[in-house]
C-alpha cells in the first residue's frame, strides 16, 4: 500500500541559503536610490539592499536550479536548463525564451534585447518584449569555445566574445559581421571586465593573468600575474582612484593599482571558497562579493595599505550542517551546527532575526583575529550539543561536543559568541583516545552531566567550570558512553552505553539506582522531561521507549532499515519522529504504538528537530548547506491518523525551497491511470449515539434551553418603563380659527393611555403545529420529527408551543398527554437529554395546575417520572464509580 507524501507535514520553506557558485548581479534603482544585489540559490534568486544588505524579496521557484543570473534597470533574467525567463518586481515572471537545445551558461542584456549562450556555443539574441529571435550565431566548441561576454563601452551594437582557446572576437550583431579577432594570450579566458575608461578591458585568465587590453589599438596596457590560480572575476573602482580587485579560487582577493602598475594589497581569506562575483557600487569604495561558500559580504576600502575591511555579511553554512536543536520555548529560533565548526541561529520569522555564533577556536582571543585564523587554531566540528534558557542572561547556556576532542565547549546565545569554559577532566591528561560523546545539561541551567568514551560521567559548574563529581566507581559503564540525561526536577540522571545498558543515577549523591538491559548497544538518548519518557535508540535500528519513573521499557518501534539519525518529541510527548539513512521520516504514536506517518527524502535527513509550539519540522541533509522547515498540518487542517498497515511504501517528497513552489500538471498527470484505483480513506464520522447506555446530549448552544424556565423573569427585566413616544410633527399651515380676527386653534388633546392589545384566536379549537406534529408522531410511533421540530425554534417559540397544550386552548387534555408520550420516548432513547429536562420544567411551570387536577395526567406523570429517575441514576452510578478511584489514586501513598 502506497499514499501521496506525508499526512502531518508539508514542506514550507528553507533556512540559511544566501548564494552559491553563480556571480552575483548588481542593478541600481534611481527612484529608491538605492543599489540591489541578486543572488541565485538553488531553484529561486534572492534580492538583497546594499544599505543594509537585508532581504528585499524572493522570487517563484524554478523546476531546476538556476545556471546565470543578468540583470538591467527594470528585470531579471535568469537561465535554467535551456530556458531563460524574466521576472519583473523579483518575484513574478512575465517573459519566458525557449529555443536553446543546451543548457545556458551565460547571459547579457543589451538594450532593448538580451544575449544568451549556451554550452554549445550557439548565441541567440532576442527581442525582451516580444520573446522573438532576432539573431543566431554558431560557434565551434573546438575552434571557439564562448567563456566570456561583455558589451564594451561606445561600441554601438557590438559585443565582445572570449573562448577557452584564448582568442576573443567583435562582433557587430546588427550588421552579423565579424570586426576584428584578437588573437589573445595563450591561455583560457575566464572573465572580462569593462575598465572605467573608453576602449580599455580587462580580461583574466584560467592560469592566473590578467590583461589590461586596449580593444582599439589591439595594445596591451598592463599584465599582472596572481599566484592563486584561475581569475574568477574582476571588478573597477569607479570612485575615482586607480584599483582593479580581482577574485580567486582560494578565496583570495587582490587589488591591482593601475598607475603604479603594482599589487596595492591582499585580502586573504575573504571566503572559505571560491569567489563567485564581486562589483564595485557606482561612484562609491564599498565592493560586495559572494562566494559559492553561501557567505554574501560587503567591504569597504578604507585602510590605510588600500585594503578593505568588512562591512556587512549575510552567510549560512559553509559546509552541511550536522545537528539543529530549537533554542527557547517559543519555537523562533533554531540552533545549528556545521561541519565548517560553526554554530549559527536561524530564526523562523525573519531573516533579519539571524545570528552568528561564530566557529570554535582553541584559542578564542587569536580566533577573533583576522590575521591569525589559521587552519592549526580552529575546533573539529560540533557533533552534539544542548542548550538552556534559564540563566542564558547571567552565564553560558549552549554546551557542544566537538569530533575526536575531550573538550566540551560553552557558548552564549545573547552574546553570540564562544564561552570561556573548555571542560575537560585530570585523568585524561596525556590521552589521545579520550572522546567527549555526550552531554545534557540541566533545566537550571546550572550543571551540566558529559559522558567519556572511556566510560567515565562527569558533572560541572557551568558557571565557574570546576567539576562536580563523577558517576561510578571508577567508570559509570564498560563501555563508551552514547547519552546522558537529567529529569527536570535534577532527581535522576540517565546514562546509556555501547555496553547495551541504560543505568539511573541519583544526581545528588551519583548513587546507582537502577540498570536496564537493552538488547543492542545504545547509539543515541533524547528525554522528553515533561512526560518522563526517554527515547533509546539502539544499533539493530530499533527505537525503545523507557519510562524514568517505571525504570522499563514501554514502547518499541522498529521498521528503519539503516541507522538511525536522529529523534524529536512532540511538546506533549503524543508523537516520535525519528529519521534515517534509509531516507525516511517516520512518525510514531505514542499511546498507541503505532506508526501513522511515513515519507521519503531525496536525501537522507542528518537532524531533525520538533518545534516546541509543534508548528513546524526542521531537518537538515547529507551534503546541504540549508535547514528545511516542515509545517505541521494537524494545526490548521483536519488529518486523520490512522496506523499504517505493514506493507505500506512511502512515497517521495522533494524538499521545499526557499519559495514556494506551484505544482504545475503535466500531461501525464491528466492521463488516467492504468492502476487499478486505491480506495478513498473515507473520512472517520462520529455516530449519534456511542452507546445506548450511555446519555448522549443534543449540540444545541447553551442559550437555547438553559433559559426556558426563567423565560417570564426575563421578559419583565427587559420590557421598557414606558413605552416610546412619537415625536409631534409641527403642522406644515397652523389651523386658525375663521372671523374677522384671524386666530390660531388650540391644539386638540391627545388620550395618552395605552391602548389594550391582547392576542384572541381567530378559531378556538384550531391546534397549533406541536399539536399537528405530536398527533403524527403517535400515529407513526416516530418521534424525530418533533424533535427536530422543536431544535429549529427559538426559547420564545418554544414558550408558546408549550403553551398551546393547554386544556383552553385545545378543550381536552388529549395534546399533554402526547407530549408527555413524547418526552418518556426521549428519556427511552437516552438523546437529547439536556434539552429533554429543560422542555419538562417549562411544561410542569406553565400547566402545573391542569396537571395536578386530572388523574389520568398524574398517572403518565408518575411513569414519566420512573423513566427520568432510572436514566439519570445509571448515569450517576458510573460517574461516582470514576470519582472513587481518582480519589483513592489522588489521596492513596503508593
Amino acid at each position: 500500500m502506497s499514499s501521496q507524501g506525508s499526512h502531518i507535514f508539508s514542506g514550507f520553506r528553507a533556512l540559511g541559503f544566501y548564494c552559491n557558485h553563480v556571480p552575483l548581479a548588481l542593478r541600481y534603482h534611481k527612484k529608491h536610490r538605492d543599489h540591489y544585489v541578486v543572488t541565485a540559490v538553488g531553484k529561486a534568486f534572492h534580492t538583497y539592499n546594499c544599505s543594509k544588505l537585508g532581504i528585499v524579496s524572493v522570487s517563484n521557484s524554478h523546476p531546476d536550479d538556476i545556471t546565470c543570473l543578468a540583470v538591467d534597470a527594470f528585470l531579471v533574467y535568469t537561465g535554467c536548463h535551456n530556458i531563460i525567463r524574466a521576472f519583473a518586481n523579483g518575484r513574478q515572471i512575465i517573459h519566458t525564451y525557449e529555443g536553446h537545445v543546451s543548457d545556458v551558461h551565460l547571459l547579457l542584456p543589451f538594450g532593448e534585447h538580451l544575449v544568451s549562450v549556451d554550452e554549445d556555443s550557439q548565441l541567440k539574441i532576442w527581442d525582451i518584449k516580444s520573446t522573438e529571435i532576432y539573431l543566431e550565431l554558431s560557434f565551434d566548441n573546438l575552434a571557439f569555445c564562448i567563456t566570456a561576454i561583455m558589451h564594451p563601452t561606445t561600441y554601438l551594437n557590438k559585443i565582445l566574445l572570449g573562448s577557452r582557446q584564448g582568442t576573443m572576437q567583435l562582433w557587430n550583431i546588427k550588421t552579423n559581421k565579424l570586426i576584428y579577432t584578437f588573437q589573445g594570450w595563450g591561455a583560457p579566458i575566464s572573465v572580462i571586465e569593462q575598465a572605467p575608461a573608453v576602449d580599455v578591458v580587462a580580461v583574466g585568465h584560467v592560469d592566473g593573468t590578467v590583461i589590461v587590453h586596449n580593444l582599439k589599438f589591439d595594445e596591451t596596457i598592463i599584465t599582472f600575474k596572481q599566484e592563486w590560480g584561475p581569475v574568477t572575476s574582476i571588478a573597477f573602482r569607479t570612485d575615482g582612484q586607480p584599483i582593479m580587485a580581482t577574485g580567486s579560487t582560494l578565496g583570495h582577493i587582490a587589488l591591482w593599482n593601475l598607475e603604479e602598475k603594482r599589487l596595492q594589497a591582499q585580502m586573504r581569506n575573504a571566503h572559505r571558497e571560491s569567489i563567485a562575483g564581486m562589483a564595485f557600487l557606482q561612484s562609491e569604495p564599498v565592493m560586495i562579493t559572494n562566494s559559492s561558500d553561501n557567505h554574501i559580504k560587503m567591504w569597504i576600502l578604507d585602510q590605510a595599505d588600500g585594503s578593505g575591511r568588512q562591512l556587512r555579511v549575510r552567510s549560512g553554512h559553509s559546509s552541511p550542517p550536522t545537528r539543529i536543536h530549537f533554542h527557547g520555548n517559543k519555537g523562533q529560533n533554531i540552533l545549528s551546527a556545521g561541519q565548517d565548526s560553526s554554530l549559527k541561529s536561524f530564526s523562523t520569522v525573519h531573516e533579519n532575526q539571524n545570528k552568528d555564533l561564530g566557529q570554535a577556536y582553541y584559542n578564542r582571543v587569536l580566533g577573533k583575529k583576522k590575521k591569525a585564523k589559521l587552519e592549526h587554531l580552529k575546533m573539529p566540528p560540533i557533533t552534539a550539543f544542548v542548550s538552556e534558557t534559564s540563566r542564558e542572561s547571567d552565564w553560558d547556556g549552549i554546551v557542544a561536543c566537538h569530533q575526536q576532542l575531550p573538550l566540551v565547549t560553552t557558548w552564549n546565545y545573547q552574546r553570540c559568541t564562544m564561552g570561556k569554559h573548555k571542560l575537560t577532566h585530570d585523568r585524561f591528561k596525556g590521552q589521545d583516545n579520550v572522546i567527549a560523546t555526550a552531554v545534557d545539561i540541566t533545566s537550571c541551567g546550572n550543571f551540566v552531566v558529559i559522558g567519556w568514551s572511556t566510560g567515565h560521567v562527569d558533572t560541572y559548574n557551568i558557571q565557574s567550570g570546576l567539576h562536580r563529581g563523577t558517576f561510578g566507581q571508577p567508570t559509570a559503564h564498560s563501555g563508551s558512553v552514547r547519552g546522558v540525561a537529567i529529569d527536570g526536577l535534577n532527581q535522576v540522571t540517565v546514562t546509556g552505553s555501547a555496553d547495551q545498558t541504560v543505568k539511573f543515577w541519583k544526581f545528588k549523591t551519583k548513587h546507582l539506582l537502577h540498570t536496564l538491559d537493552i538488547e543492542s548497544p545504545v547509539c543515541q538518548m533524547l528525554l522528553h522531561r515533561e512526560s518522563s519518557m526517554l527515547a533509546v535508540n539502539t544499533d539493530d535500528f530499533t527505537v525503545h521507549v523507557v519510562d524514568v519513573e517505571l525504570r522499563r521499557v514501554v514502547r518499541r518501534f522498529s521498521g528503519h532499515q539503516n541507522k538511525i539519525t536522529d529523534l524529536t518529541f512532540s511538546q506533549d510527548a503524543r508523537w516520535l519522529v525519528s529519521s534515517s539513512m534509509d531516507c525516511t521520516v517516520r512518525t510514531w504514536d505514542m499511546p498507541t504504538g503505532r506508526l501513522v506517518d511515513c515519507f521519503l527524502l531525496d536525501s537522507a535527513a542528518t537532524s531533525i528537530a520538533l518545534s516546541p509550539t509543534g508548528d513546524f519540522l526542521a531537518s537538515t541533509h547529507i551534503d546541504d548547506l540549508g535547514v528545511y522547515l516542515w509545517s505541521n498540518k494537524t494545526l490548521y487542517s483536519h488529518v486523520s491518523l490512522r496506523p499504517l498497515p505493514s506493507d505500506y511504501t512511502p512515497t517521495m517528497v522533494a524538499l521545499p525551497g526557499t519559495s514556494y513552489q506551484v505544482k504545475q500538471e503535466t500531461d501525464e498527470d491528466l492521463e488516467p491511470s492504468n492502476e487499478a484505483a486505491e480506495p478513498m480513506e473515507e473520512e472517520f464520522q462520529s455516530p449519534d449515539q456511542i452507546s445506548r447506555d450511555l446519555v448522549t446530549l443534543s449540540t444545541l448552544p447553551n442559550s437555547r434551553w438553559q433559559s426556558l424556565i426563567h423565560l417570564d423573569v426575563i421578559k419583565k427585566r427587559n420590557k421598557p418603563t414606558e413605552p416610546p413616544k412619537v415625536p409631534k410633527a409641527a403642522p406644515f399651515f397652523l389651523p386658525t380659527i375663521a372671523g374677522l380676527t384671524p386666530t390660531f386653534a388650540a391644539p386638540e388633546e391627545e388620550n395618552d393611555e395605552p391602548s389594550a392589545k391582547r392576542l384572541k384566536r381567530a378559531f378556538i379549537g384550531m391546534k397549533s403545529d406541536l399539536c399537528k406534529a405530536l398527533e403524527h408522531a403517535l400515529e407513526t410511533e416516530k418521534y424525530e420529527p418533533v424533535v427536530d421540530y422543536l431544535k429549529k425554534l427559538n426559547p420564545s417559540s418554544i414558550d408558546i408551543e408549550i403553551r398551546s397544550l393547554s386544556y383552553e386552548d385545545t378543550g381536552s387534555t388529549q395534546a399533554m398527554q402526547h407530549f408527555i408520550a413524547f418526552l418518556r420516548h426521549i428519556f427511552s432513547t437516552n438523546q437529547n437529554f439536556e434539552i429533554a429536562q429543560a422542555y419538562l420544567g417549562l411544561f410542569l411551570k406553565l400547566h402545573g395546575n391542569t396537571l395536578s387536577k386530572d388523574t389520568s395526567l398524574v398517572t403518565t406523570l408518575s411513569e414519566l417520572a420512573e423513566d427520568q429517575s432510572s436514566s439519570w441514576l445509571r448515569v450517576q452510578k458510573e460517574f461516582n464509580q470514576s470519582l472513587c478511584l481518582i480519589n483513592f489514586l489522588k489521596n492513596a501513598a503508593l
